[in-house]
């Protein structure tokens, strides 16, 4: 009886985890753009307003620094874990002069920009390499602020969803994110180390609710 009962307990358990991981997946907004297969949804909305970007972000609003926060949700629907390479993820910036890329920021980045502006160059030229840290005090309350927000997880469980903000340096361009793909070339299943086909977001084309 007592092994009975243990195996009831069991199955609630995991049958009150795949409600749960149900609800996460709704919470993903209708109006955002996204990108499905390999029973895998990427979906992501370009902040590019002030104003709507500080009333989600608080402190860790990046825009009136001139970068772009991008919000993102990963929806894994399969039985098996997720890998995403963060640092290949890219913004792609579709210009009259062709397709340039923009790499993801890091936390710290972000907060170095933000306390210490450096000074404007072309929305496609990185600002960096800066230095990082170093012991300044406002720069270390800052990355933690946006690490409170920002994607920084690479594994997006069974039947979960992961989510947060990815950061992109456009230097006050931010009418670039109309013209722009989310762009994530590395994810793999864990497991087997099989590599699915790369993911690709349309910023500039929000889907209707």
């Amino acid at each position: 009886m007592r092994h009975i009962t243990a195996r009831i307990f069991i199955v609630l358990g995991f049958f009150a985890l795949a409600i749960g991981a149900r609800a996460q997946q709704n919470t993903v907004p209708a109006s955002f753009a996204r990108d499905h297969h390999s029973g895998l949804t990427i979906a992501a909305d370009a902040y590019s307003d002030a104003s709507r970007a500080k009333e989600k972000l608080g402190k860790a609003n990046p825009v009136p620094s001139g970068i772009l926060p991008v919000e993102v949700y990963l929806v894994n629907e399969t039985d098996q874990p997720m890998q995403i390479s963060l640092s290949t993820v890219q913004l792609d910036v579709m210009l009259q002069r062709g397709r340039q890329d923009i790499d993801r920021l890091t936390p710290e980045q972000v907060a170095e920009i933000i306390v210490h502006p450096n000074g404007a160059k072309t929305p496609t030229a990185p600002r960096l390499p800066i230095p990082l840290g170093g012991g300044d005090s406002k720069v270390d309350k800052m990355v933690t602020e946006i690490r409170h927000v920002a994607l920084e997880a690479d594994i997006v469980p069974p039947n979960g969803t992961i989510h947060g903000f990815l950061f992109f340096d456009v230097n006050h361009q931010l009418d670039v994110a109309e013209h722009s793909n989310l762009y994530i070339p590395n994810v793999r299943v864990v497991a087997t180390n099989q590599a699915l086909i790369f993911f690709e977001v349309p910023l500039g084309k929000p889907q209707q609710p």
